[in-house]
């Protein structure tokens, strides 16, 4: 029964995960039938090759973090196999996983540049709004959160799970301020190349990072803060 009460609180939230998923999936392949979604091409890697890897790589992400969060926060099964190192090991994976995410989605909007119709100095003027909000959360993360919470430390050293809520910097205007703003940043190269296919999968990964957060990260902190 323990059992079955553990693997049911590993899977919270996971059903509704993955069918959110199946739709955003599926949302992508329709409008991949827009005009000039597929066109162009980069380092001898098609813009559906750039989506593809795109997609995985969010996909791949967020199932890592599930993964090693619920396993860590019900079992402490990282620190048991690992030790000392299990959070700086998941953070290493984190972080190239993440740094992943934008550099494949400005390589897709290179790749399918000019397919977008907006006038390239008003797509280069909203790339310009949202990046400025995206480099201002990483500074408020430096300066008032730190990254070991971004990643989710407070899942392996309890420690960290009464420090306080921080209202600094970017998290003035939102407590979930890295999902409404740090994801800007993949919108980006969609204005700044005027590209179809960037602007599509920035949708995608901005939606799926909310069902993270509502899937995962929400049913989590309740566990931890109550």
């Amino acid at each position: 029964m323990a059992s079955d009460g553990k693997l049911g609180l590993f899977f919270e939230g996971q059903r509704m995960h993955f069918a959110v998923l199946v739709i955003l999936l599926a949302a992508v392949w329709e409008l991949s039938g827009l005009a000039g979604f597929g066109a162009g091409e980069f380092l001898g890697l098609s813009t559906m090759g750039w989506v593809a890897l795109s997609v995985g790589d969010a996909v791949l992400h967020q199932v890592y973090v599930w993964l090693c969060w619920r396993a860590e926060l019900h079992g402490q099964t990282l620190s048991r196999w690992f030790g000392p190192k299990a959070f700086t090991l998941y953070a290493v994976l984190f972080t190239a996983l993440f740094a992943a995410r934008p550099i494949l989605a400005f390589a897709l909007g290179w790749s399918n540049r000019g397919t977008l119709d907006i006038h390239p100095w008003a797509g280069w003027g909203i790339a310009l709004v949202l990046f400025l909000p995206a480099v201002y959360l990483m500074i408020s993360i430096r300066r008032y959160f730190s990254f070991r919470r971004a990643f989710g430390i407070d899942h392996f050293e309890p420690g960290y799970r009464s420090l306080p809520m921080v209202r600094d910097g970017i998290f003035r205007f939102s407590p979930n301020a890295m999902y409404v703003f740090g994801f800007f940043m993949l919108w980006v190269p969609a204005f700044l190349f005027q590209s179809m296919a960037a602007m599509v999968i920035a949708a995608f990964s901005h939606a799926y990072i909310w069902v993270h957060y509502h899937a995962t990260e929400k049913p989590d902190m309740k566990r931890i803060y109550g």
